[in-house]
């Protein structure tokens, strides 16, 4: 008797509701750079070294793709974590427990434990407040009139996964229609030209002078937003990453003033990204100010008290590294209180901030203080942070200058530096050769050959006819062969 079922016909790739052509062209325009290619090809030879794969050429990866400080061995500060354990099993504050608890905790952490959890309602697995928990904003506001010398409203702070997710909420509010643009500077970090991709708007480009050690330019600033506006483009905010990624620059107070005047005057929005305010290598001629401190400064109060202003802080980078804990806050200075209701609805809808991330951003702006129990190895180990990154990035602009082909600025904050290298007609034919751009194909030959996965110039953006990368490690050796093999 013949068989009553349906044959298996497998469904063809046509069929799928989801496919190449039907999803969200938006999400098919973005480019993030530091997720890329490159990435990609990394984990791909750390997959085939883990199998024993004698064919790859490098015995291990290491990956300077992104800003990922403990995954490059930075170690995690210990009162963080001591906190972040017991807040995570909150039975250790249980004073029956007090005789396995007191030789591993001292008392400053158990204390900030059960601080942090009653702050939390008790249980840090609960949803907390859409803005983040009060407490920890309260500290936050401490933390910045601390450092600048001017008041901060705790419900003008919103905590948020990392600064990435506060900057993602600010553009989607900006960007109303297709024809919006926001100024970014050239070279950027990808988040921007990322989101203004999927926000379907315009990027409005300026260029950062690199033969002034990636300086501002004001002329450039005009120039720049001029063209747009001339081009109908409705250009709504200026993007500002102080100190600089990918290039290390720190801004000067007068520039900074420039900028803010510059923002006024032009009617944009300054968004100021400053997740690096502690990378600062030069503290005596280039010391790191907020732009909410310059723009409180001003001594017009139409700019004082009109310019609108949004800055971004994150538990990412700095000394603390805690990139996968996801923490970070914006400011809100001079917005209107209309606008403000609407901030407060999105994170709504998202909720609220993750916790631990949340207990982090507690932790980095309120550490442990003089005369605790926890603060001499506190000051010892982010003290030796610091100095850690602080020689990585003087011997490695030195090593740069000193290899063929290469010119590096020096990096004045946060924790790389963008080098620009001249290539042989030969090495540039054989990237036409292999379908790739120059800066793509020596970072490529580099992965392959070192296990050092960097992220390309042309990732960041760069002006046309310049080749650059994001760098943070060694390369000297390679370097050298790599210009023999290519040498006219």
């Amino acid at each position: 008797m013949a068989s009553t079922a349906a044959p298996s016909i497998e469904t063809p790739p046509s069929s799928k509701v989801l496919t190449i052509d039907s999803i969200n062209l938006r999400i098919r325009n973005v480019e993030y750079a530091v997720r890329g290619e490159l990435a990609i090809r990394a984990e791909e030879l750390k997959a085939r070294i883990e199998k024993g794969d004698k064919t790859v050429k490098c015995k291990n990866i290491v990956n300077c793709n992104i800003g990922n400080p403990q995954q490059l061995k930075q170690q995690p500060i210990t009162f963080f974590r001591q906190v972040a354990a017991l807040t995570e099993y909150p039975e250790l504050l249980d004073p029956k427990h007090a005789d396995k608890v007191t030789p591993l905790f001292p008392a400053d952490a158990v204390e900030r434990a059960r601080e942090i959890l009653n702050s939390a309602g008790g249980a840090i697995g609960a949803y907390s407040h859409s803005q983040g928990i009060r407490a920890i904003r309260d500290h936050v506001a401490q933390f910045i009139e601390a450092r600048d010398g001017f008041p901060a409203d705790p419900n003008l702070l919103y905590l948020t996964a990392g600064a990435s997710s506060g900057v993602q909420q600010i553009l989607q509010l900006l960007i109303s229609h297709p024809n919006v643009g926001v100024m970014i500077p050239i070279p950027q970090y990808p988040l921007y030209t990322a989101s203004l991709a999927l926000n379907n708007c315009h990027a409005v480009p300026y260029y950062l002078d690199e033969a002034r050690e990636w300086c501002m330019d004001l002329k450039e600033l005009e120039q720049s937003l001029t063209e747009a506006r001339d081009r109908g483009v409705e250009v709504r905010a200026l993007v500002i990453i102080n100190p600089g990624n990918p290039t290390g620059q720190s801004l000067t107070w007068n520039n900074m003033a420039e900028v803010v005047e510059f923002c006024h005057r032009h009617k944009l929005v300054l968004l100021a990204d400053e997740v690096y305010q502690t990378n600062i290598y030069l503290p005596e001629t280039r010391p790191f100010h907020s732009f909410k401190k310059v723009l409180r400064s001003a001594k017009d109060p139409a700019i004082r008290d009109g310019l609108e202003l949004v800055s971004f802080h994150s538990i990412s980078k700095g000394v603390v590294g805690e990139c996968g804990r996801r923490g970070g806050y914006f400011e809100c200075t001079n917005l209107d209180p209309l606008v403000l209701e609407q901030i407060y609805k999105m994170a709504s809808v998202n909720l609220c901030p993750n916790v631990q991330g949340q207990i982090l951003v507690d932790l980095m702006v309120k550490p442990p203080q003089p005369g605790s129990a926890s603060y001499p190895l506190y000051q010892s180990e982010t003290q030796g942070i610091y100095e850690s990154l602080k020689r990585r990035s003087v011997r490695l602009h030195t090593a740069f200058n000193s290899m063929e082909g290469f010119s590096c600025n020096p990096a004045e904050g946060a924790m790389y530096l963008f080098p620009s290298i001249t290539l042989s007609p030969k090495a540039i034919a054989a990237a036409e050769a292999a379908g790739k751009n120059p800066d793509d194909f020596y970072c490529l030959a580099m992965l392959d050959a070192t296990g050092v996965c960097v992220i390309p110039g042309s990732g960041f953006g760069q002006k046309p006819g310049t080749i650059h990368f994001r760098f943070i490690a060694d390369l000297k050796k390679f370097h050298c062969e790599f210009m023999d093999k290519y040498r006219d």
